[in-house]
């Protein structure tokens, strides 16, 4: 499912409404949002993103307003943690979204720094949700090329951004250019969460292994930038996913790619498929939390894990020609030695190789904490 943060300015709060405040909509249709009666509330750009997930095929989504005085609650990073934490309590409750995007935050201001980057002032918003993303290990966050940002100067961006708290950047995705709808000129993201939804949708309870490229973007009228395929390579190249337009076939998405500079995580279906395989074990295994770490609950926790990764193998998820002949799991004295048994921790350590991949990726499924790393 998918998830919109928009922004609700001080003149339009509700009633005693403070900074940090927000508004949520659970919406399965554009129409319930175009009814509602406080739709005015929203930034426009979350409203016209709301209209391009519906048109893209997305089911369902969660879409909330958070009050801000201005733009300076949200551009430097400790006002902008402020102002968000309670929003992001809300969605750490909410275990159903699986990605995430911020429409609004592509109309902030870009610049170059004394060091000679091109910074947004929305990269403060944009490190704190992927610090989320992150902490849920499920969630993935959309990214928009900020406006009227073109050529190096956008590759400068991203690559200043792909430098910055590099554990982190496996979790989103930067799409470009600017779409044109019948709602005007907007960013990509609403469509891109809506294709995302799509493919998750037709492709079957496991579609996260499918990367979201060579997909059509419906309704859309053109791009703010048209770009021909020597460009799109060479954008894809700098971890920027890009928008064609194709005759005969519309407009497309060309590349998969995440932030992250690691190989192992660099094309988007790899980050989750690995996400959703993690967040199914942990979810099967909590109830080993409340049990005594013994060596009969490694093995019983082997056990299931085991079964679980061979069901993942049979629908086509991991590598190997066989059941288990590419995956591996561990749950022993080595992964709970007697410092973790005396925090109260349980960990189980699992190698595998989603299919279309060329690594293996390790997990480390800690029981004791709110989800597994990887």
């Amino acid at each position: 499912m998918g998830g919109v943060i928009g922004f609700i300015p001080e003149a339009r709060w509700p009633d005693k409404a403070t900074p940090g405040d927000s508004v949520e909509f659970v919406l399965t249709s554009y129409r319930e949002l175009d009814n509602h009666p406080q739709r005015d509330l929203l930034d426009p750009a979350s409203v016209v993103a709301a209209k391009s997930f519906f048109d893209n095929g997305g089911t369902r989504l969660y879409l909330y307003g958070l009050c801000i005085s201005s733009e300076e609650d949200i551009v430097d990073d400790s006002t902008c943690l402020g102002v968000l934490e309670p929003l992001l309590r809300r969605l750490r409750v909410n275990e159903d979204i699986s990605q995430l995007a911020c429409p609004g935050a592509a109309y902030l201001r870009c610049r170059e720094d004394k060091l000679g980057r091109v910074v947004s002032d929305a990269d403060a918003i944009y490190d704190a949700l992927l610090a989320h993303c992150m902490e849920m290990n499920h969630r993935f966050l959309i990214i928009d090329a900020p406006k009227d940002l073109h050529g190096n100067a956008l590759v400068r961006w991203v690559d200043n951004m792909r430098d910055k708290r590099v554990e982190s950047r496996s979790y989103c995705a930067v799409y470009y250019p600017w779409i044109i709808t019948d709602s005007g000129l907007q960013p990509p993201s609403g469509a891109m969460l809506g294709v995302f939804s799509r493919i998750v949708s037709t492709r079957g309870p496991y579609g996260v292994i499918w990367p979201p490229a060579n997909q059509p973007i419906r309704r859309v009228r053109g791009l703010d930038m048209e770009l021909d395929w020597r460009e799109s390579q060479d954008l894809c190249a700098s971890a920027i996913n890009t928008m064609v337009l194709e005759q005969g076939r519309g407009v497309r998405v060309y590349g998969a790619r995440t932030l992250s500079k690691e190989p192992s995580w660099r094309f988007i279906n790899t980050r989750r498929a690995v996400s959703m395989i993690s967040e199914q074990l942990r979810r099967d295994n909590m109830w080993a939390v409340f049990e005594t770490n013994t060596p009969m609950i490694w093995k019983a926790i082997e056990r299931d894990v085991r079964v679980r990764l061979d069901e993942f193998w049979e629908h086509g998820v991991l590598s190997g020609r066989t059941a288990g002949a590419e995956y591996s799991i561990a749950c022993n004295a080595e992964t709970n030695d007697s410092d973790s048994r005396s925090n109260g921790a349980l960990n189980v350590w699992v190698n595998l190789q989603p299919v279309g991949t060329t690594e293996q990726i390790k997990i480390e499924l800690k029981l004791s904490e709110l989800g597994p790393s990887a």
